[in-house]
């Protein structure tokens, strides 16, 4: 499809991860958006809300500064913030085109996504989780230019969630395959972006929420023999060529983790 010569579009971005939330992400997966950039890709951040009103912050002011903070602290490429409700977001047809515009846009190849529900949270979550679901399909629709401001159509390649609640682990019937991502070289990134966000975390509450991150995704690491890892769950199997290599390197990279811890603790 040819674009409109009144449109310009900007440079693509490989990834882009979608939160309900400023802050949604950060907990989330900053690790990996921290690594993905490292690793040369461009990666974008999507808030579907501005996550306001809360009760410590002075206004939605604040909360887009302290996400524009985060952001570059992560050394994303870009950040947008859509208009979206907070407290009301509804899975829509308004809400999945605004979405799918993004996406049009600034045509990722891969897409990230809150994967089901958050316990005791904020219903937002589930709500972005099928707007984004849903918006990843509206991206490569034809024949309905006037609903996308007559932004090309986009086809992204591969959908994959995050776990976003400290009490959610995972849901297996929605993945087909788990992957643990490397973060060990981006924790405390992924930290120092989470205590960008002082209206929301401070004093205590602050030192509880990366005390928590912190560990979880050092359990998640320990899984695979990382320092740190963030938990994924892609739309499909994943495939090897080389079943001997993949499966021993990870075992043996799990196995040395563990005899290292093993003679630590008996120095």
């Amino acid at each position: 499809m040819t674009t409109p010569a009144s449109i310009e579009l900007p440079e693509p971005l490989d990834i882009i991860a979608v939160g309900a939330h400023p802050d949604d992400l950060e907990i989330a997966c900053g690790g990996t958006l921290a690594q993905l950039v490292k690793q040369g890709y461009r990666v974008g951040m999507v808030d579907l809300t501005d996550g306001e009103p809360t009760p410590g912050s002075s206004g939605p002011e604040q909360r887009l500064e302290e996400a524009r903070k985060a952001a570059e602290i992560l050394g994303v490429h870009e950040r947008i913030t859509l208009t979206l409700p907070n407290r009301k977001l509804f899975d829509s047809f308004e809400t999945r085109v605004e979405l799918a515009k993004v996406f049009r846009r600034y045509r990722p190849s891969m897409v990230l996504g809150i994967l089901e529900k958050t316990p005791l949270a904020s219903p937002d979550h589930w709500q972005a989780m099928q707007i984004t679901d849903a918006a990843v399909f509206y991206s490569r629709l034809c024949k309905w230019d006037d609903q996308f401001d007559n932004l090309p159509v986009h086809r992204i390649r591969s959908l994959t969630w995050y776990p976003l609640g400290f009490r959610q682990s995972g849901a297996e019937q929605v993945g087909t395959s788990q992957v643990i991502a490397d973060i060990s070289d981006c924790l405390d990134q992924k930290l120092e972006a989470i205590k960008a966000y002082e209206s929301q975390f401070s004093g205590e509450r602050l030192e509880q929420v990366l005390t928590t991150v912190r560990a979880q995704n050092q359990s998640w690491g320990a899984i695979c023999g990382f320092s740190a890892g963030e938990l994924f769950y892609t739309s499909h199997l994943l495939g090897v060529n080389d079943l001997y290599r993949t499966v021993n390197h990870a075992i043996k990279g799990t196995t040395d983790n563990l005899e290292l811890g093993i003679r630590s603790q008996n120095r």
